[in-house]
């Protein structure tokens, strides 16, 4: 069948991107699912940092590709082998797909799944397989999802069931910024109630994980970040104290508001720098948890005297070292419960005509999450 979307030909061609459009709209070829499969009509999906370092060149993938991983839609046909999904379920793409029988999986960390991790490098489905074309030109999968698009093959495994009542601009959010984010902190770090917190970088998966640390009972929660809307925004979210990374004595307000240093420090934005920040923010004995992706190849240098005689923690954390279909129902609840404010994360809606305008706004930091609405 043939779909509109967005696809990507060529990276690194630089800003403003209303005018260099990296994005071309128009209509490709969609294969029907093969085993294992699912046609899913995709009614939002959000812009993301992960979309945006692909478009700049900071991650190198196989082109072209049609981009979009953070995404909700309605099921309209299933596969040979897919039985457990019928035409008409809501479902929340998930950016990883996962086997069930490598060693990652096999020990409880799908985020880890080797089979998954080589599907997504090679821009293909976990079939090795790709269902999109253009004119007989194959056109790549991003993170077995490309979501911006009408519609989406995708695996089984990309796909997790949400209930019919959840907006889907809302619903999509639950896909990376709120997995990741929330998963940051109550997975990767396991946050103890009554703690201390430090989220630098209040992107998506920044304020994301302002909201697991409210929810998982942290005692301060100093949110960092150099736009004073973002840090006001933060502070309605449960910030307890804000600070702009601009200051120079940015590190010392924290650890001041924090007696000494916070427990846990979250680093969001994809930046050696806030990296280092983080480091430094985290006390001894803390834990020190980066998200954040910056540019391939970047290094951090680490103090190792500190990191063995001050028994620090520097800790990795990729889908918020989640299992989705066990974590994203159960966030699902709280956001029902009204514990997960999800929906103040939204920006603004866009059609996917407007896509390259929205990256425009994410790249100034403008925007938290905007979603294209199909």
């Amino acid at each position: 069948m043939l779909v509109k979307a967005a696809t990507l030909r060529r990276t690194a061609v630089g800003a403003p991107y209303a005018e260099t459009g990296p994005l071309e709209i128009g209509e490709v070829e969609l294969a029907p699912p093969g085993p294992g499969e699912v046609l899913v009509a995709i009614k939002a999906a959000g812009l993301c940092h992960s979309d945006l370092s692909v478009i700049n060149g900071d991650r190198p993938r196989p082109l072209p590709m049609i981009l979009g991983h953070e995404a909700a839609g309605v099921v309209e046909a299933v596969g040979a082998g897919v039985h457990d999904l019928a035409p008409g379920d809501h479902v929340v793409t998930v950016f990883m797909p996962n086997c069930g029988h490598c060693l990652p999986c096999a020990d409880g960390r799908p985020a880890l799944c080797e089979p998954g991790a080589l599907a997504n490098g090679a821009g293909v489905l976990s079939s090795g397989e790709s269902r999109l074309s253009h004119d007989g030109e194959m056109l790549h999968h991003h993170l077995g999802v490309s979501a911006f698009a009408e519609r989406a093959v995708v695996s089984r495994r990309s796909v997790v069931p949400v209930p019919a009542d959840i907006p889907m601009v809302v619903a999509a959010l639950f896909g990376c910024a709120v997995l990741t984010g929330v998963g940051a902190v109550v997975n990767t770090a396991r946050l103890t109630m009554g703690s201390s917190a430090a989220v630098v970088g209040l992107g998506g998966v920044g304020l994301a994980a302002v909201l697991g640390a409210r929810a998982a009972g942290a005692g301060r929660i100093v949110a960092v970040d150099l736009s004073d809307e973002k840090l006001a925004l933060a502070r309605d979210l449960g910030a307890t104290d804000t600070v702009n990374a601009a200051d120079p004595d940015c590190v010392d307000q924290v650890r001041a508001a924090t007696g000494g240093g916070a427990d846990f420090a979250f680093e969001m934005a994809g930046s050696i720098r806030a990296l280092q920040g983080a480091v430094e923010m985290t006390r001894r004995g803390g834990m020190t948890v980066t998200a954040g992706l910056p540019p391939a190849g970047s290094a951090l240098p680490v103090d190792i005297v500190r990191l063995v005689g001050e028994e620090r923690t520097l800790k990795g954390s990729y889908m918020g070292s989640c299992v989705p279909s066990r974590d994203i129902p159960r966030y699902i609840e709280l956001y029902r419960e009204g514990r997960l404010p999800v929906e103040r994360l939204l920006s603004g809606t866009l059609t996917l005509e407007q896509i390259n305008e929205g990256f425009d706004r994410l790249h100034h930091g403008q925007a938290v999450r905007q979603v294209v609405v199909f």
